[in-house]
């Protein structure tokens, strides 16, 4: 990601009755990481292209999201790199 900053948390108020009854459209629920100088320094929750709230890295569950991106993410690396040593078996 590119440098960006986060400046406040915020928070995203409880909805009222009538809107709970509405039907509600569900979109898939997605976590962006905010990064500063390789640093992340937010984690932000997203339906959509709504913010949904701003998640400390250094909370619980921040570091239980990073750890889930982190696995998922060297696992992908590393089948890519399994996949491009196989295609270069052959020497010159």
């Amino acid at each position: 990601m590119s440098d960006e900053e986060t400046a406040t948390v915020t928070e995203v108020p409880e909805p009222k009755a009538e809107q709970a009854a509405a039907p509600v459209k569900t979109e898939e629920i997605t976590y962006h990481a905010v990064e500063k100088d390789g640093v992340v320094t937010a984690i932000w929750e997203m339906q959509g292209r709504k913010h949904l709230r701003t998640i400390d890295p250094r909370s619980r569950q921040g570091q239980d999201i990073l750890r889930l991106y982190t696995t998922e993410h060297s696992e992908h690396h590393d089948a890519a790199a399994a996949a491009s040593d196989a295609g270069e078996t052959t020497g010159s």
